[in-house]
């Protein structure tokens, strides 16, 4: 073998690894979405349950065919902005590269990473609107989130060419603002049309705990969450070959997966032991906890010590609670699962974290150095890309009758009036 054939072999493995990394980050993506529906039927109340599980189901479904026929292309046609690169180029369901070609082994399995991140924002909005919003409703909310709105966040936050990177030096590397901030702050404007459930406030506006059915359920369902948000979190790390430094973040800078290992379990430890001891003992606040102190790292995954990732996590879990009651009183809303604290919230300061305590962190070729400014100036689009298009559709849909089901469909449980079905043998 020559020394041409055998750098070729060596690339074509390399290639064939990293298509295989991905394939089983993609496979382990898909255990979010059991957990998500575990944690979100046993928060709902069990005239509830089988609609609950029925929208997030269906949510996945539409949400694969829609992000193959426009969301990659997003991804990567507008990282300048509002107006498209590229209009039928790479990317496009049209195009080539789309398909299943023996020479390349990398779209699909980018393409299905990136894929079931959008399911994960459709199921971080989820459990924050279940019990009364129309099932068909909450598909098309999840459409326009996963195969529209983040992706977009993404194409200007999380690409090496996006505006907020080449220009304002954004650092968020595991995808604190373009998923998290984003799904949260969309739910957050979702939640102000589509009111609270039948029950919540009582006249004086004090509030009622509608408990879900099955804490045990939703404690297997955290747990699993976690266990799918490795694949997750794997995947956002990109494999460049031995001859380029091995791995790179999202944007091209070297990484380790040990960094990642490192930071995701301390700051889930230090988020479950802030939770818990904030709440005095709540075990549902508890789990919660842990995955808000994984998101308030992840913005700067990749470059914390553990010990401070550590301290990062037990501050989540110490913000989240009253983030949530002041969220609760002051707008009224009826958040099932804290959704707009623990995914909005903790997206929020951990974009924030990175500018205060690694400001001058250098980055990849021409992008600038991470830096205050970049991080606020990124929360701030972050949010906006969220928030708006979640108000502002659901508002029309809510004028056009289409987002709350009828109180009388809410009373006798959403499974027997619409589906004609219950979870259990009573």
């Amino acid at each position: 073998m020559t020394l041409e054939e055998l750098n070729v072999f060596v690339t074509t493995q390399a290639n064939v690894g990293m298509e295989a990394y991905y394939w089983w980050c993609t496979g382990l993506m898909i255990i979010i979405h059991v957990g998500f529906l575990m944690y979100e039927v046993g928060a709902t109340r069990m005239q509830n349950a089988v609609s609950s599980g029925v929208k997030n189901l269906l949510a996945f479904a539409f949400m694969i065919p829609t992000f193959w026929l426009f969301g990659w292309w997003i991804y990567l046609a507008f990282p300048g902005g509002f107006v498209p690169i590229d209009l039928e180029g790479y990317g496009a369901p049209w195009n080539v590269s789309m398909g299943p070609m023996l020479s390349d082994q990398a779209t699909g399995v980018f393409w299905a990473a990136f894929t079931l991140f959008a399911c994960t924002t459709a199921s971080i909005f989820s459990g924050a609107v279940i019990e009364r919003i129309r099932i068909s409703a909450f598909v098309f909310l999840a459409v326009v989130l996963g195969s529209v709105v983040w992706i977009l966040a993404a194409s200007w936050g999380w690409h090496p060419d996006g505006w907020l990177v080449t220009g304002w030096g954004f650092h968020d590397v595991a995808a604190a603002g373009c998923v998290h901030t984003v799904a949260g702050l969309f739910a957050f404007g979702v939640l102000l049309n589509l009111g609270p459930r039948i029950g919540k406030y009582n006249d004086d506006g004090s509030a009622n705990d509608l408990e879900g059915h099955s804490l045990v359920l939703s404690f297997v369902g955290l747990l699993t969450l976690i266990v799918g948000f490795f694949g997750f979190l794997g995947a956002c790390l990109i494999w460049a070959g031995s001859d380029f430094g091995g791995w790179v973040n999202i944007y091209g800078a070297p990484a380790t997966l040990s960094s990642f290992a490192f930071n995701t379990l301390m700051g889930l430890a230090g988020g479950m032991i802030g939770a818990f001891w904030w709440s005095k003992g709540n075990p549902f606040w508890m789990m919660s906890g842990g995955l808000a102190g994984i998101f308030i790292c992840a913005g700067g995954l990749d470059i914390w010590y553990p010990g401070f990732a550590f301290i990062l996590g037990v501050i989540a879990g110490c913000v989240i609670i009253p983030a949530n009651n002041w969220l609760h009183n002051t707008f009224k809303i009826d958040d099932c699962v804290g959704a707009v604290s623990i995914h909005g919230v903790c997206g929020i300061l951990g974009m924030l974290c990175v500018g205060l305590f690694a400001s001058g962190f250098p980055a990849a070729g021409d992008i600038p150095a991470s830096n205050l400014t970049g991080q606020i100036v990124g929360a701030i689009v972050m949010a906006l890309t969220g928030f708006v298009p979640g108000y502002v559709i659901s508002y029309i849909m809510k004028m056009a009758g289409w987002l709350r089901v009828p109180d009388h469909v809410q009373k006798a449980g959403i499974d027997k009036a619409e589906l004609g079905l219950q979870a259990y043998n009573q």
